[in-house]
Formats: C-alpha cells, sequence, structure tokens
C-alpha cells in the first residue's frame, strides 16, 4: 500500500525559507518521477515541481528560481527547498508521482503539509 508523509510545513515570513520532506513507501521510490503539488484554499490543486528519475527537474512559473526539488533515493525521500516565500505560496502541499497525482482520487493523496507565509 502507497503511504507518502509530507512534513516541513510551517508559518514563515515573506522572504523566509522552508524545507519539506516527503517519504514514500509501498512502491519502488527510484523507479518513479515525483512530484510536489499545493493546493490553497479555494483554488485547485497544482503542480509546483516535478523530478525525473534521472534528476531532471521542472517548475512551475510562480516558482522558478526560488524553489528547488531534489530526491534521496536511499532514504525514499523527495524534499522542496523554498526560498524568498511570498504570501502566495500559502497552501497545503503534497508530494506525489505525477502518473498517481493524474488520477481523481482523493486516497491517492497523504495528508499534505501546511505552508503559511506571512506578510
Amino acid at each position: 500500500q502507497v503511504q507518502l508523509v509530507e512534513s516541513g510545513g510551517g508559518l514563515a515570513q515573506a522572504g523566509g525559507s522552508l524545507r519539506l520532506s516527503c517519504t514514500a513507501t509501498g512502491f519502488t521510490f527510484r523507479s518513479n518521477a515525483m512530484g510536489w503539488y499545493r493546493q490553497a484554499p479555494g483554488k485547485q490543486r497544482e503542480r509546483v515541481a516535478v523530478i525525473s528519475i534521472g534528476g531532471s527537474t521542472d517548475y512551475a512559473d510562480s516558482v522558478k528560481g526560488r524553489f528547488t526539488i531534489s530526491r534521496d533515493n536511499g532514504k525514499n525521500t523527495v524534499y522542496l527547498h523554498m526560498n524568498s516565500l511570498k504570501p502566495e505560496d500559502t497552501a497545503v502541499y503534497y508530494c506525489n508521482t505525477p502518473f498517481r497525482a493524474g488520477f481523481d482520487r482523493p486516497d491517492y493523496w497523504g495528508q499534505g503539509t501546511q505552508v503559511t507565509v506571512s506578510s
């Protein structure tokens, strides 16, 4: 059974930094691309960043140059380093494989971690 456990969120001031972690179990982590997603109140969930099996990365325009996604296959963990935070980054952040994220299945997601950025 796939389990995704996100952590590292919290309250930050604008311009500050946070590092999110997501530990995944129940599938072969190193054989899957991984992504970070976020959902702000009243908005649809959006993709923030993706890292491929080989380490290639892609980012939403809104976070390019500020966020960095990385992975540690030995720890089955994907990270999101967030710098220069803005109030509009406030959301619940989730990790998932891009494949699973494409399904309309609430049970495919973990509990997420709340990030709140104050101005």
